[in-house]
């Protein structure tokens, strides 16, 4: 697969960039209540897929003002 494979547009990045918030708030949310009915292991997991949620997200916004 190429890097850029044609142009991508600045929509199509906004609308990847808010779906990618959503989810991380919402596995946010199930992380931290997870937590507080004391289900660590369920809280670590889902914590550790918020974490990289917040890596694409960050790679997802550098590309956009890259571009």
């Amino acid at each position: 697969m190429g890097h850029h494979q044609g142009m991508t547009s600045a929509a199509e990045i906004s609308s990847l960039s808010s779906t990618l918030q959503e989810l991380h708030d919402r596995v946010t949310s199930m992380a931290e209540g997870a937590l507080s009915r004391g289900d660590e292991d369920m809280a670590h997991e889902l914590f550790s897929v918020e974490r990289s949620l917040d890596g694409a997200l960050r790679r997802l916004r550098r590309f956009a003002q890259s571009g």
